[in-house]
């Protein structure tokens, strides 16, 4: 009879046990890490402490773990996503949109807002930039031109980059279309250069920091990069960074982390700008359960968190974040409106 108790005790155990995986969630399995893999641009050694807090509150949010996977290449980020590797990064709207293409378990969880709040003035600048003392070939009627790229070495970042190629080959090209030499000439005819293609040579920089410095190395003639992406290196000597024009004149601080100390002081022009649509921060709803895409949204979207220096840096502050400042807010953001985005690239 003793024996007949302690078995029945034991299979009563194992069923208490199964129920509470089964019926209750297996709490282990939600405990598991999640990770947050980041672009090239974010994945450089100055921003640490900027990852660093937004890891920290997501973690905080779902209590759960969150381990961070750093990148030399936009492929690699897109990739892990989609193959359900990852579950968060901050894609470019070209970049989001290729992963939402190849899974569409990956969707926007949040995006920073413009300066009223909402997402009517949510954007940045794709930049065309050139070294300042070369400005002056890159003028027609005396007004900035991209009239003379024609044959010049250009530097984009990435072919997964929105400000950094999808935006400005568009640009270029739809320019160029109008002229009878490159009537049929496409994006896609940018990635690659030659004496029959409209750029004598295209290098990417792997990131928008890599792009700059392609042209302060006097690699590229004319380099694509954006403007929030490059702010923790530059100042601007003339013009706007909130509000950035051809004609705006840049120069690379004195204090600007390695390698671009070697350049400060070093001065260029944009030549060319094109707002763009702010960049989201993207979640693999393949891993994440309703209730905590409910809980992420509402924290992300509070006062609370639009309150916080280290993800919205205040101008005169020395902290570098990953690229937020202050006086905008995250707000929530469906699919359909980075549809822009797929116009230019084809996918719509």
């Amino acid at each position: 009879m003793k024996k007949k108790l302690i078995f029945m005790s034991v299979v009563v155990l194992s069923l208490l046990n199964l129920f509470s995986i089964y019926a209750g969630g297996n709490s282990e399995a939600q405990k598991e890490p999640l990770v947050f893999i980041w672009y090239p641009n974010e994945s450089v050694p100055e921003k640490a402490e900027g990852r660093k807090e937004i890891v920290r509150i997501f973690s905080e949010i779902l209590d759960r773990p969150i381990e961070e996977q750093l990148t030399t290449d936009y492929s690699i980020a897109i990739e892990a996503l989609v193959a359900d590797n990852a579950c968060f990064s901050w894609l470019g709207g070209e970049g989001y949109t290729q992963a939402h293409e190849s899974n569409p378990a990956i969707l926007p969880l949040v995006v920073d807002s413009g300066s009223s709040g909402t997402l009517a003035d949510a954007k940045y600048y794709s930049m065309l930039a050139v070294l300042t003392p070369n400005a002056g070939l890159y003028k027609a009627n005396g007004k900035y031109s991209i009239d003379n790229l024609e044959q010049k070495k250009f530097s984009f970042v990435s072919n997964s980059s929105t400000s950094g190629f999808r935006v400005p080959s568009s640009v270029i090209s739809q320019y160029f279309a109008s002229k009878p030499k490159w009537s049929t000439i496409s994006s896609e005819d940018l990635l690659e250069g030659g004496s029959k293609m409209l750029f004598a040579e295209v290098m990417f920089g792997g990131s928008h920091q890599g792009s700059m410095l392609n042209m302060l190395l006097g690699k590229s003639d004319v380099s694509a990069f954006c403007n929030m992406c490059v702010q923790d290196y530059v100042q601007w000597v003339e013009g706007s960074y909130d509000d950035p024009r051809a004609g705006d004149k840049v120069v690379i601080k004195n204090n600007a982390p390695e390698p671009f100390n070697a350049h400060s002081g070093t001065t260029f022009t944009l030549i060319s700008t094109t707002p763009v649509l702010n960049a989201p921060i993207v979640m693999n709803t393949n891993l994440l359960s309703a209730e905590e895409i409910s809980k992420l949204k509402s924290v992300l979207t509070s006062d609370e968190v639009a309150k916080n220096e280290k993800i919205f840096v205040p101008k005169e502050s020395n902290f570098i974040g990953i690229g937020f400042k202050a006086g905008v807010r995250f707000v929530t953001v469906e699919d359909k409106w980075y549809d822009p985005i797929r116009e230019l690239s084809g996918l719509k």
